[in-house]
């Protein structure tokens, strides 16, 4: 069985797109880092701590898949907004400029892990008070890394990307195709 260690609705909608039986499990674990790592690891580290978390907890005969995804710039890693004030902050540090966008994923299947990020530069319109005001209010922003979503009326915020759509929605579906077919499970 496979296992996607998620709830993210776009993560299920993408993960259908490379398999088509699967289960959802969310890793209820605390998304911190502890350990000296390199700020652009955190999402890596975070899934890998994700899958290990199911796969180890009564899984160790199923394919588990974690993932995290985290929106950077400036050398800070920014979350999911806390309140709309937050989230409004996040968009007018984005506007007008360029950050990266860096999924994390780890499998574990058949006594071992894989682990990977990608990463995707997404640069920003310059962005009006009114405009960031607006999108808040539609609460999109509010369950999402960098207070947006690509796949949703933040798409009209983005001026071009560099690297893999499905990378800014929460998976790397092409990567994730491949690293599964390596460890045949696919």
């Amino acid at each position: 069985m496979i296992i996607l260690a998620s709830a993210s609705p776009r993560r299920k909608e993408l993960l259908k797109l490379v398999v088509d039986d699967f289960c959802i499990e969310p890793a209820d674990i605390e998304e911190s880092v502890t350990e000296n790592i390199e700020i652009e690891k955190y999402p890596e580290y975070l899934a890998s701590k994700k899958a290990e978390h199911i796969y180890h907890n009564g899984h160790s005969n199923d394919v588990v898949i974690g993932c995290d995804t985290g929106v950077f710039i400036d050398g800070e890693m920014l979350g999911k907004p806390q309140n709309f004030e937050d989230a409004k902050k996040m968009l007018a540090r984005l506007s007008g400029r360029t950050h990266k966008v860096i999924t994390g994923v780890s499998v574990c299947a058949k006594g071992r892990c894989i682990r990977f990020s990608q990463t995707t530069d997404v640069e920003f319109f310059e962005l009006c008070d009114k405009e960031i005001e607006e999108y808040v209010l539609t609460g999109e922003p509010m369950d999402k890394a960098g207070a947006y979503g690509i796949q949703g009326r933040g798409a009209l915020l983005v001026k071009n990307i560099n690297g893999d759509y499905f990378n800014v929605v929460g998976l790397p579906i092409a990567q994730l195709s491949r690293v599964l077919k390596q460890m045949n499970v696919l």
